[in-house]
């Protein structure tokens, strides 16, 4: 899939060169880090520090759970010798209810963060797409590529506007 992924880029690329070459334009092709961009921008790192909150605020819902789970093995492995089978196995059961409690409260907040990632970051990724569309017609870009995107293996520095972005985002 990578390679087809690649081989598409550079069809496509080589298409690029091709029809531009003929319109005796210079071909002006600049990459954007999209991950460095948003964090460096001013809303970037209010998002990252509102996930970085919620972050918190879910490990604080699950701390409780941890901690009841921890004090029935300290108390199942202190008793164990002298429980009766029917009482460590009730014990065992009410370890694996607690496990089972964290594995779903885990998986529940996995589930939030990542809505509520989604909803902090999709607004910023429009609006630094918006910006990039919006340089890269104003400063004369032939091509725009995401680094680390497919078919993109190799770029020097020199094409890398990222700061220029950057910058056009905090301003606005």
């Amino acid at each position: 899939m990578k390679v087809h992924n690649a081989v598409v880029a550079l069809g496509a690329l080589a298409l690029l060169v091709i029809g531009t070459a003929a319109q005796d334009e210079p071909i002006k092709i600049g990459v954007v880090d999209l991950d460095q961009a948003i964090s460096s921008t001013e809303d970037g790192k209010a998002a990252r520090e509102e996930m970085a909150r919620k972050q918190r605020e879910a490990e604080a819902q699950v701390a409780p759970l941890y901690e009841r789970y921890q004090a029935l093995d300290e108390d199942l492995k202190a008793k164990k010798f002298v429980l009766s089978d029917e009482s460590l196995f009730q014990k065992q059961l009410d370890m694996a209810e607690v496990r089972n409690q964290i594995e779903n409260k885990v998986k529940e907040i996995e589930g939030q963060l990542k809505v509520d990632k989604f909803r902090i970051q999709e607004p910023l990724l429009n609006k630094l797409r918006d910006i990039i569309n919006e340089t890269g017609r104003d400063q004369g870009f032939t091509l725009i590529l995401q680094r680390g995107a497919a078919g993109v293996i190799y770029t020097r520095e020199a094409l890398d506007i990222t700061d220029l972005i950057i910058a056009q985002y905090n301003k606005k």
